[in-house]
């Protein structure tokens, strides 16, 4: 079962690209985050009491977990979310942030003391290149600097956020680790709408719909399925998947949102797709 857990993976999290559109057009992208992560929180609150596990942990546990979640749920979310809204096209965000497995394997070695390989290197440039193929020539509209800033502050954030999660060592249950990250998320979010935000969210049935996906199939999904991976793999290995990602919303996009797909696409996903198998098979 746990093989099959990287493409679950795939498919729930490239999903989440085609449906924060919908949700930001209904809200503001910081509200809808927090009221995102309050109801994640408290759905593995519940989750944690109903099977025994112990809540309250230790002060460094809790701390590890919640800023975990800050830089995850608040820094990278946050950062993605925000750069749509202001109209960064969304294939290029997700192109940005697919360089995290190349920052990731560049750091887990002086950060983790992982050895990343001359295959894993071959597998990550042959991702790069093909998700690049996929995404790289959708260049057609005004990039906003602001949402390019906002963007690579979120591949900063999911990248240190990996290395963080690997490199701890509490052993907290999922559930409880996932609870205080959402809580760090939500707590994160709301600090940016008491700054900065005048918040809105119009409970449509679009974002209801969008919103409800977003929290039941990414967030309880999604990531859950991410931070086993993380625990009980290599972080480089663990994040070569990730080259999948813009492939497979690109796919989406076509199927659900009628965006055109390419044979140059197709080749693209077939490149990355090797460069993912070459990269994380032992």
């Amino acid at each position: 079962m746990a093989k099959i857990f990287p493409f679950i993976f795939i498919l729930l999290w490239s999903s989440a690209f085609i449906t924060t559109k919908p949700i930001i057009d209904n809200s503001d992208p910081f509200s809808a985050l927090s009221f995102r992560f309050a109801i994640v929180a408290f759905g593995f609150f519940l989750y944690s009491v109903y099977s025994n596990q112990k809540i309250l942990v230790s002060k460094k546990n809790f701390f590890e977990s919640f800023f975990s979640g800050v830089l995850f749920h608040g820094f990278y979310l946050g950062g993605v979310f925000y750069s749509i809204s202001i109209g960064m096209p969304t294939s290029i965000a997700a192109l940005i942030v697919t360089l995290q497995p190349v920052l990731t394997n560049a750091l887990s070695g002086p950060i983790l003391n992982e050895k990343v390989s001359v295959k894993q290197w071959l597998g990550v440039l042959l991702g790069f290149i093909g998700a690049g193929l996929v995404l790289g020539f959708d260049v057609g509209s005004k990039i906003p600097t602001a949402g390019l800033v906002a963007t690579v502050i979120a591949l900063l954030a999911i990248t240190f956020s990996t290395l963080w999660q690997k490199k701890l060592s509490n052993n907290l249950p999922l559930s409880i680790n996932n609870m205080n990250q959402a809580l760090g998320g939500c707590l994160f979010h709301l600090l940016i709408i008491v700054l900065f935000i005048d918040p809105y969210i119009d409970f449509s049935k679009t974002f209801i719909l969008a919103m409800s996906h977003q929290i039941f199939m990414v967030s309880f999904g999604a990531f859950t399925i991410l931070m086993y991976l993380i625990k009980n793999n290599s972080a480089s290995k663990t994040v070569s998947i990730f080259f999948l990602i813009p492939a497979t919303s690109a796919f989406m996009a076509w199927l659900f949102l009628n965006e055109s797909f390419t044979k140059l696409d197709l080749i693209g996903f077939l490149i990355t797709s090797i460069g993912v198998y070459i990269a994380t098979r032992d």
